[in-house]
């Protein structure tokens, strides 16, 4: 996604508007009824209440969800202050009065793994859920290479299709919180609810999420709840909570000031909405598909002699154009069968980056103008009265805010068909469309910089704990997954605190225990290193392996399962497999090896050091025969050089032709190692390094 916009500030923004354009009372009135409805619902903060008087139970509850076995269930929600509610579950009823605030709980005792199950809340109304089951909940947190998706299209996980098409999973039940941001702790969280794993359901939820879930449902044989809880670039700080970052150094000063930051943020907002609608005024103005705000380009008898042609789904960057930013029309005619006529069709445009709306025959049939929904899917319903038999036109206006951008996705998802969805009645929509730019945003004055603390803001402390994991407490769990760390490299030292303060954070407020915590390592990005480093990243994976003093952990190594030209690896299957194996073993007790070796200790013999490891399973070996790569040796002048290596029984003899009196070792100390050093299951050794020089990225 789409990030870094020029720095401009709102104040001169006013001023560069109106001497660039004259400002049209079109223009006055679309950025007056912006405001005005921004004003309905203040993005600085959280969800409404409930109407007094109404039964509620948490969001986080719904039809087809997975309780916790094993362990009480707590059952939540609110009412009248007052008022008496009974809570059944299972054939157990249990009763509580609603507190003076409102809120209500019972806490059933611990049920064996089963269902499905009724849950019904009776009080001045009564709420019935079904098909409820018990077996085990895990939340899937992190940045994007947890969010991403099972998706086909361009840089998809492996196999996607076929994975989708085979994710038919009855027992296995999902659920998306919504991505929010708060400055206060929310009481409540408002999703889609929970869905059964089936590939209509699947085909947007963490892949990773998803392969681990599956993995364990197929050795467990009992269901299987999976919350995802993600949001691309987010640090480990918008995670964890205000009270658990103010006794660290690097987050103290930030968590007093946030605050004044917040009131300066809700101050400068009246003027940031008013820029904004004004350059969004200007943009809708200056579109050439656009005349006088009708879409000029949809029409159906439009010459388009002078447009290009690209093969569709792709990025506009494949065709020609790399660094343009801004609106793109498209362009398709599709030959109708008459027996479609007057009949509803459903028109699917994969996913489009960032933003889009469609046309079908001049009329809009939707639009999805969010610019953090590039990974939702497009389907857009077609009424009947606008179907027609023969030619039919269907025009796109796609909107990039930065970076890639186009109709992209897979060939399998552009189509339109009857609603009825039978392949058999679809048209495939892929192939050759023309396109043309409507306005680059080269040729338009800076987009105004939101206050620095605007709602939608992930990078900021705590943010992501208020709305996203505040909400799902006490909601009782097995464990928690983890793939984050990519937004913090380069911050080595303060994760090194920060992350096991957030796994203590949450431990605390959940109140279950030493619930076990699983985290991938950060995998390898970039091109292979031909002479020792010294990269940041490295450093963020030391601090990561750290967290492994915390009881109850483990920690996946994906050195080998890389695709560093694209830094999100496609292989989500071996991710979700080795968090399955060590939730195997750190969270149900199973004597398996479950991850690779890690380091112990050296100890220097003449002109050479030993290196031992813990974790070792069947043994050491290399992936590929040979000896083990990646190791660098240095001397007391901090010089590190290619090492040679062999493997003496469990440990690694480490020397260099050029370093007589060695000092210390580093293996796999870069971005991108070349590195093929294992056990005999195959799990790759985290990289390490046995001095405790300054480094990068710290």
């Amino acid at each position: 996604m789409d990030d870094l916009w020029p720095v401009r500030t709102t104040a001169t923004r006013l001023i560069e508007l109106e001497g660039t354009e004259p400002v049209t009372p079109m223009m006055y009135l679309v950025f007056i009824l912006t405001v005005l409805l921004s004003f309905s619902v203040s993005p600085l903060t959280g969800y409404a209440a409930s109407p007094a008087g109404e039964l509620k139970l948490s969001g986080v509850f719904g039809n087809h969800a997975v309780l916790q076995r094993d362990m009480p269930v707590p059952v939540w929600g609110w009412a009248n202050p007052g008022v008496e509610v009974q809570v059944s579950l299972g054939g157990r009823t249990l009763s509580c009065a609603a507190d003076k605030e409102g809120k209500w709980r019972v806490d059933f005792s611990a049920m064996p793994a089963g269902g499905p199950y009724e849950l019904v809340v009776t009080g001045k109304e009564t709420i019935r859920l079904t098909d409820i089951l018990v077996g085990d909940v895990w939340i899937c947190a992190g940045q994007s290479n947890m969010e991403m998706h099972l998706r086909p299209g361009p840089d998809a996980v492996c196999n996607a299709e076929q994975e989708v098409a085979e994710a038919d999973f009855p027992n296995i039940r999902l659920f998306t919180v919504p991505r929010r941001t708060s400055f206060d702790p929310l009481s409540d969280i408002h999703g889609d609810g929970w869905e059964v794993c089936q590939p209509e359901s699947v085909i947007d939820f963490s892949a990773v999420g998803y392969f681990f879930g599956r993995d364990l449902h197929r050795h467990l044989d009992v269901p299987i709840g999976l919350i995802n809880c993600t949001w691309g670039a987010s640090p480990a700080e918008a995670w964890t909570s205000a009270d658990a970052l103010r006794p660290l150094p690097t987050f103290t000063r930030l968590i007093e000031e946030l605050p004044e930051k917040v009131a300066v943020s809700r101050a400068m907002l009246p003027d940031y909405q008013r820029d904004i609608a004004a350059w969004n005024a200007l943009l809708e103005s200056r579109d050439a598909g656009q005349v006088d705000g009708r879409p000029a380009w949809a029409a159906c008898d439009l010459d388009t002699r002078d447009w290009g042609t690209m093969n569709v789904p792709d990025y506009w960057e494949s065709a020609g154009f790399p660094d343009f930013d801004g609106v793109m029309w498209y362009r398709k005619e599709v030959d109708i069968p008459s027996l479609w006529q007057g009949q509803p069709l459903r028109l699917g445009l994969c996913t489009i980056n960032d933003m889009d709306r469609a046309y079908v025959n001049g009329i809009e049939v939707g639009r999805f103008e969010e610019a953090a929904g590039w990974t939702a899917p497009r389907i857009y319903p077609v009424p009947a009265e606008q179907v027609k038999p023969g030619t039919n036109v269907i025009a796109v206006r796609v909107f990039d805010i930065g970076n890639k951008g186009g109709i992209c996705g897979s060939p399998d998802d552009l189509w339109i068909r009857l609603v009825s969805g039978d392949t058999e009645n679809s048209i495939s929509l892929a192939g050759p469309w023309r396109f043309k730019p409507g306005i680059d945003l080269k040729d338009l004055p800076p987009k105004p910089t939101p206050p620095p603390l605007l709602e939608g803001n992930q990078r900021v402390p705590s943010v992501l704990f208020n709305a996203m994991v505040a909400p799902l407490i006490p909601f009782s769990i097995r464990g928690a997954i983890w793939y984050q760390g990519e937004s913090n490299v380069g911050k080595a030292v303060a994760y090194r605190t920060l992350f096991p303060a957030m796994i203590e954070d949450w431990r605390s407020r959940w109140g279950q225990g030493l619930f076990p915590f699983l985290f991938v390592q950060l995998a390898a990005v970039g091109p292979v290193n031909t002479e020792p480093t010294d990269d940041p990243m490295p450093a963020l994976r030391e601090a990561q392996c750290a967290a492994l003093a915390l009881p109850n952990t483990a920690m996946t190594v994906t050195l080998d399962i890389s695709d560093p030209p694209i830094g999100h690896p496609r292989n989500k299957q071996d991710v979700g497999k080795r968090l399955a194996l060590a939730a195997r073993r750190v969270a149900y007790g199973e004597d398996i090896v479950a991850w690779g070796p890690i380091y112990r200790d050296m100890r220097i013999e003449n002109n050479a050091i030993r290196i031992r490891f813990d974790s070792i399973g069947g043994g050491l070996k290399t992936t590929d025969g040979e000896s083990p790569k990646g190791f660098a040796i240095a001397g007391s002048d901090r010089t590190f050089v290619w090492a040679d290596t062999r493997i003496e029984n469990d440990t690694v003899v480490v020397s260099g032709s050029t370093i007589t009196r060695p000092v210390a070792v580093r293996y796999a100390w870069s971005n991108n190692p070349p590195a093929n050093f294992c056990n005999a299951e195959g799990f790759p050794v985290s990289p390490f390094r046995t001095d405790s020089w300054p480094i990068q990225g710290q």
